[in-house]
């Protein structure tokens, strides 16, 4: 594909492409309402229509071999995530306030999520063995955010770690009530959703291909072109989202968000393909991003955890680390 053609097609296939995650979002949401699905549940649906954009451009770079793009869009935007939706939420904001029960619940999985991204990524790990470590912790947190107070309760597990799980999962889900109010849906939105489920991914697979394309014409490397370019891109209707809510003060739905994206970007994006096609090829760029995702996700929930909340000092600290590794990358 010719440098001109490539872009032309590059910002108008983004556009369809962010378009279309965004419509697929308030359709999903509105059938999941109709569903009765808990606040908690439609926020984890509106994670995942979000990174659409994302998942389907990972896809597409390791089904054509272009690993280090599928790679480098993952994990990449995950490390823009959390500089992004939480970094720059705090910046804008001032402060997210945050109480330490969200903190710690939706942080284990996010953690363990990282670790394993981590271990994959040094060839510790298989694609099968990391996908199954990761559902291990995912599993749960998902049947938490589901199921009622009194089925919770009911669990065979400790009073008070049920009480904790509950008041964290309440918490979340007080400010998710506000910002996520769809009205339940119908068949029409059903039909929409599928349209623009199929838009999102045909728009994706032109994007990474003519980014893929312009990187090979100038000479970039494809760990930027899928751990900067894309992956910056990608991500953009998450951090819009991000930081409205965080000038908002909803706290606990922008850690969430910002958490899940990262969560389910990797199941999705890297460990599911991945048992299909393999990840054996990540690179030494590939286990720099892998490396710095976990770290900043450590970094962040525990700068979050002892400030119970992050401010603009933290704010900062997040934002530098991401900076840091783009300088990283791009000297590379």
């Amino acid at each position: 594909m010719s440098a001109p053609v490539a872009w032309t097609l590059f910002p108008l296939t983004t556009l369809v492409s962010l378009g279309a995650s965004a419509l697929l979002v308030i359709r999903l949401e509105r059938v999941a309402a109709r569903l009765g699905f808990r606040e908690a549940t439609l926020g984890l649906i509106a994670a995942l229509a979000a990174d659409g954009p994302e998942i389907t451009t990972a896809i597409t770079g390791l089904l054509r071999g272009q690993r280090e793009v599928g790679i480098g869009v993952v994990l990449g935007s995950n490390v823009f995530n959390l500089a992004a939706l939480l970094g720059l939420g705090a910046l804008t904001a001032g402060r997210i306030r945050l109480h330490r029960d969200v903190v710690v619940f939706s942080g284990f999985v996010a953690g363990a999520i990282a670790l394993v991204s981590v271990g994959v990524a040094s060839g510790t790990l298989g694609a099968g063995t990391a996908l199954g470590l990761s559902l291990v912790v995912f599993v749960p947190y998902v049947a938490v955010s589901a199921v009622s107070p009194s089925t919770l309760a009911s669990w065979p597990v400790p009073s008070s770690i049920t009480g904790r799980l509950e008041r964290a999962v309440r918490d979340e889900e007080s400010e998710l009530a506000e910002a996520i109010h769809p009205r339940p849906g119908g068949r029409i939105d059903v039909a929409l959703a599928a349209l623009a489920l199929g838009i999102v991914i045909g728009a994706s697979v032109v994007m990474e291909r003519t980014a893929t394309d312009l990187g090979t014409h100038y000479r970039v490397s494809a760990i930027v072109i899928g751990g900067v370019v894309l992956a910056a891109v990608t991500s953009l209707p998450n951090a819009v989202a991000a930081v409205y809510l965080a000038r908002r003060g909803r706290g606990s739905a922008v850690l969430s968000e910002a958490l899940n994206s990262n969560s389910l970007n990797v199941l999705l994006g890297l460990l599911v393909p991945g048992v299909f096609v393999g990840l054996a090829h990540y690179g030494g760029a590939g286990l720099l991003v892998a490396s710095w995702y976990a770290g900043l996700t450590a970094v962040s929930l525990v700068l979050a955890y002892l400030g119970r909340g992050l401010g603009r000092v933290s704010g900062t600290i997040v934002v530098c680390c991401y900076l840091v590794l783009l300088g990283v990358l791009v000297a590379r």
